[in-house]
């Protein structure tokens, strides 16, 4: 029984990294129509809107307690706002694998960040697991003539939109403990969309009248709302609770390569053998990683004590 529910906790992880890897996809599909910031002010709306009424449809909705208003807002400032001005301007500015790349080095940095903040403690099996896994980034990364295939302002929006999803990481793992993981992100996304508010009024509203609606990015669009800006983030919240934050966050290294598979099928990038050993070697360092199962116990009062 108990290997069953490790199981599924382990398969609602991998499910969350293969929405994010397709968001990268969907969001250049999206990206041919709309602007960035109108893209994802148009995909909190519809995730906040579906994640409240499935609580309110199934009597899951919880009432947000007043001493936790302050961290619902700062967690939300750094995800969806800052996180997604990021890796959108970053993705705008550079190619789908190449952003799904620079997003999976997260793993890289975060057990450092929760080591120091978390209390959390990685084996070296885990150390060496995501060595490995950077490997593989860095092979997918860099050309073979050394230099970087993506714009320096991409990699400096990207690189940002990591730094915000490593202090997100461990602010969602306080939330977690306190309320289901539909709450928090229903609660995240709305608040996220009124920090977008602002922005999409001043510098993208007037180009919405020049918009030609279509199936692709319709239904793209609505894809990144249901399940990289919903479902993802709920199972990214469940795996934080059960395992914490740095193993979850080893997952992460996923990404590149299902970006890189669905961008090869629906963006028609090429799939050249230096990706797929990237791609090997990110898979191979996510297994060697996980390798050690043990795991040290945690209070969310103890971990943020202080």
């Amino acid at each position: 029984m108990i290997k069953n529910k490790k199981a599924q906790l382990y398969i609602i992880i991998v499910l969350s990294m293969v929405f994010w890897g397709m968001s990268f996809v969907w969001s250049t599909i999206v990206f041919r129509y709309l602007e960035p910031i109108t893209t994802v002010f148009f995909r909190l709306i519809i995730s906040a809107g579906i994640l409240f009424a499935g609580l309110k449809l199934f009597g899951k909705l919880e009432k947000v307690k007043r001493e936790h208003y302050k961290m619902f807002l700062i967690s939300a400032l750094f995800n969806p706002f800052l996180y997604f001005l990021g890796e959108n301007f970053g993705l705008k500015n550079s190619s789908a694998t190449i952003s799904a790349v620079i997003i999976a080095t997260i793993p890289v940095f975060s057990p450092i960040a929760a080591y120091f903040f978390l209390k959390e403690r990685l084996s070296m099996l885990n150390v060496v697991g995501l060595i490995v896994s950077f490997g593989g980034v860095v092979v997918m990364l860099v050309n073979k003539d050394l230099s970087l295939n993506a714009a320096p302002l991409g990699l400096m929006c990207l690189g940002f939109a990591v730094i915000a999803a490593i202090i997100y990481s461990m602010l969602l793992k306080r939330l977690a403990f306190h309320y289901n993981a539909f709450t928090v992100i229903a609660n995240q996304n709305l608040i996220g969309s009124f920090l977008f508010l602002p922005l999409f009024l001043i510098f993208e509203a007037n180009k919405l009248s020049s918009v030609t609606f279509n199936a692709s990015w319709v239904s793209s669009l609505l894809m990144l709302s249901v399940f990289a800006s919903s479902l993802a983030f709920v199972f990214f919240a469940i795996g934080t609770r059960e395992i914490g934050v740095s193993k979850t966050s080893i997952f992460s290294n996923l990404i590149p390569a299902i970006t890189a598979i669905g961008s090869y099928f629906l963006l028609n990038e090429a799939f050249s053998v230096q990706k797929g050993a990237g791609i090997l070697m990110v898979i191979c360092g996510l297994s060697i990683s996980q390798l050690n199962k043990k795991q040290v116990a945690q209070h969310p009062e103890e971990v943020f004590e202080g």
